[in-house]
């Protein structure tokens, strides 16, 4: 059985292309297509689709971050993926905070397509290492850690909260630090709980938002 996928842009090229790629996989099924976002959540009760490709900035309607909000309010709970572009990296955070399962730049890969795709619908949020350095720009401005009055965040959670930031997998943060990756492990779920989400990017996202990590 296909899974669903709706998809949100308004630019008729881009979803062209989309629904072109997702048909060369008889895994995917395009059910739907809107131009903005009040179109989109019409679909979205209608149509019941698995996993949502959805544009962040789209003039003239409901944009991509209005309609993540909606789906809050409303409850609906069916996996979001972003399209976007390198210059909207504010925009990117803010998505990545309303629960966004991953980003996908519009000149992506195919192969980056359906990885993304498939940790969306694994309930998984994905973001990749390109789109990570692009968003936080550390090559640039490197991000700086702070105490915050509302967080219990140790010394070393905090450390590997900037590691995070940066893109840095696991067994890299482990290695710089010189401890197991076991011990990685532990603390970040530490910093899941202290936070209260359940994903790395959902644990930047929100550390920018309390002010503990500044961009």
């Amino acid at each position: 059985m296909s899974h669903k996928v709706l998809i949100v842009d308004d630019h008729w090229v881009v979803r062209e292309g989309i629904k072109m790629i997702l048909g060369t996989d008889d895994n995917y099924e395009v059910i739907g297509e809107a131009e903005e976002g009040h179109t989109a959540l019409e679909l979205m009760q209608k149509l019941q689709p698995d996993v949502i490709l959805m544009d962040l900035n789209m003039p003239g309607g409901l944009s991509g971050l209005d309609t993540l909000k909606q789906m809050n309010v409303e409850q609906i709970n069916i996996p979001v993926i972003i399209l976007t572009t390198y210059n909207e990296d504010e925009l990117m955070i803010n998505g990545l905070g309303l629960g966004a399962k991953g980003y996908l730049l519009k000149d992506t890969s195919r192969d980056h397509l359906f990885r993304t795709l498939e940790s969306a619908l694994r309930g998984e949020t994905l973001l990749q290492p390109e789109i990570s350095a692009r968003v936080f720009a550390f090559h640039q401005k490197p991000a700086v850690v702070h105490k915050h009055k509302d967080t219990l965040l140790t010394e070393k959670e905090l450390i590997i909260l900037q590691a995070v930031a940066r893109g840095l997998r696991s067994k890299e943060i482990a290695f710089d630090m010189g401890i197991a990756e076991r011990t990685v492990k532990a603390q970040l779920t530490n910093i899941y709980n202290k936070l209260g989400v359940d994903s790395r990017s959902e644990a930047v996202a929100v550390s920018v938002e309390r002010g503990i990590l500044h961009l």
